[in-house]
């Protein structure tokens, strides 16, 4: 194996966790966009704004991991095959509280409600990407996969 190939293969975690620290950034920056917010039209079009590209980079995340990272890991790995279920339930549960919170702020719920939506959010994601990272950095620095980041991982 060459270096090349070795750095490749080592890549995947790598990626993951860069991809979870740019996910939790824009949870950072849409949860301060609500804090820092000015009541008004300016402010809801903002949230917005930061809500919609937040859920839809995560939404690609997710998409990514079940229609190509997952596929390869059960293929490689078929043991890790209730770990994957447990991800995906994750997923569907995450696009649930997305779509609730699009639904608040698409109606300008509420500063405290929308705090409540991303509270929400925040705990299954964080407690998501934890046991995700814990059950496949290992495998992922193996893991060998023709695919682009964007691909495998959703386009951030």
């Amino acid at each position: 194996m060459t270096e090349r190939e070795t750095t490749r293969l080592v890549a995947w975690s790598h990626e993951l966790r860069k991809v979870h620290r740019q996910l939790r950034d824009a949870l950072s920056v849409t949860r301060a966009s609500l804090a820092d917010g000015t009541p008004g039209v300016t402010a809801t079009r903002e949230l917005l704004l930061y809500c919609h590209g937040f859920c839809a980079a995560l939404d690609g995340h997710h998409r990514g991991e079940e229609h190509t990272l997952f596929p390869a890991v059960e293929a490689a790995h078929p043991e890790l095959g209730p770990v994957l279920r447990a991800l995906r339930q994750d997923h569907s549960m995450i696009a649930h509280l997305l779509g609730s919170l699009r639904a608040a702020v698409e109606r300008a719920a509420p500063p405290d409600e929308l705090d409540g939506h991303l509270d929400g959010i925040a705990a299954i994601m964080e407690s998501h990407f934890r046991y995700e990272e814990r059950q496949l950095l290992t495998v992922l620095d193996t893991l060998e996969l023709a695919a682009a980041p964007e691909e495998v991982l959703g386009p951030l």
